[in-house]
């Protein structure tokens, strides 16, 4: 039978920050009394996300899922997606409450693509979201659902502190998107060969995270026409700078030296400055789950951390949220009856 408060998804859950997030759900009562589906690329190696479940375990039980997603894989997700559908459907689990984005992945000097041709920083950080989100849309809570999408300053290239290196100093990379998404999805914008430079690779980072706030915007207008999930909200947190092992294909002066100091100096930080630039992935799983649980969240909204925020204006472009949506059903290849929303096409 399934428990009544709903389920809680969260990708990317072996992470820095996704294992704080799961930190955070185990050890408050509150959220520890939801079920929890963890998604990591291999259940075999999640050595953290294990430590955030033994170590922070409450006498309250919480019942949870250890799932092996690998979302640069579009049929693993559909069969993940079915699964998961399939339970929900039997109330075996509860529906989904909060399903949280979270899983990401950035290059520095390097460049990779999946074996659809797809560059892994596009894929990994919202092609493979997108379906994932759209397939699941039949099994979120109807009444309270939230999706919460990790964002992430990079994506906007007038941010000044998005320049520490001239990532986006000359104008061919101040506009990510023009007339197609496909230089982008197919990794040929900002490639380590025209840029051998670490700021290749921050570039396509910032792009995906782009696609995953530019996703918000037109996910939440066809839900809100929706009649059947017109109550389900779409929101972004920011979780500001961590230090975070994302950074671990970044060259050694960015992984060793630079989050070196970064991590010394995260608890600090965040103590002058609860909100400022620099954070603990304890304070930003907090942000997200606040966000998450928040009844007063209104819908679309983006926050930078726990402070009202506003996506830069190219993804706010309602234009370049169409043009994408439509590029994403051509990549995915999306098919009738895989969705709950009634105006997918």
């Amino acid at each position: 039978m399934a428990a009544s408060k709903g389920t809680i998804i969260v990708t990317g859950a072996n992470g820095s920050l996704g294992s704080a997030i799961v930190a955070k759900i185990v050890s408050t009562p509150e959220f520890a009394a939801y079920h929890g589906i963890y998604t990591v690329r291999d259940t075999a190696s999640a050595p953290a996300l294990n430590h955030a479940l033994q170590t922070t375990q409450t006498t309250r039980p919480h019942n949870h899922d250890l799932l092996s997603l690998d979302l640069t894989d579009l049929t693993k997700i559909r069969e993940i997606a079915a699964s998961v559908n399939a339970r929900v459907v039997a109330a075996d689990i509860p529906p989904i409450r909060v399903l949280i984005l979270n899983a990401g992945w950035q290059e520095y000097t390097t460049q990779t693509w999946t074996k659809d041709g797809f560059d892994m920083s596009f894929v990994s950080n919202y092609l493979g979201h997108w379906l994932l989100t759209m397939l699941l849309l039949q099994s979120m809570d109807r009444e309270s659902g939230k999706i919460v999408v990790v964002g992430s300053l990079s994506h906007d290239t007038q941010a000044g502190q998005n320049n520490s290196g001239g990532q986006f100093v000359d104008p061919k990379w101040k506009v990510i998107f023009h007339d197609s998404t496909e230089p982008v999805a197919k990794g040929t914008w900002s490639t380590n060969k025209d840029d051998p430079s670490w700021c290749s690779g921050y570039r396509r980072y910032a792009a995906s995270k782009m696609c995953e706030l530019l996703m918000i915007g037109e996910l939440q207008r066809r839900v809100d026409m929706d009649p059947s999930l017109n109550k389900i909200s779409v929101l972004g947190v920011d979780p500001g700078s961590m230090p975070t092992n994302i950074v671990r294909r970044a060259p050694w002066a960015i992984r060793t030296v630079l989050f070196s100091i970064m991590h010394l100096c995260a608890s600090l930080v965040v103590w002058l400055m609860p909100n400022g630039p620099l954070r603990t992935t304890r304070k930003s799983a907090g942000d997200i789950l606040a966000a998450s649980f928040d009844p007063n969240t209104n819908k679309g909204l983006y926050f930078d951390g726990s402070a009202r925020a506003e996506m830069s204006p190219e993804a706010r472009d309602p234009v370049k949220q169409r043009m994408l949506w439509t590029d994403t059903l051509k990549y995915t290849q999306l098919k009738s009856g895989e969705t709950a929303l009634s105006n997918w096409t």
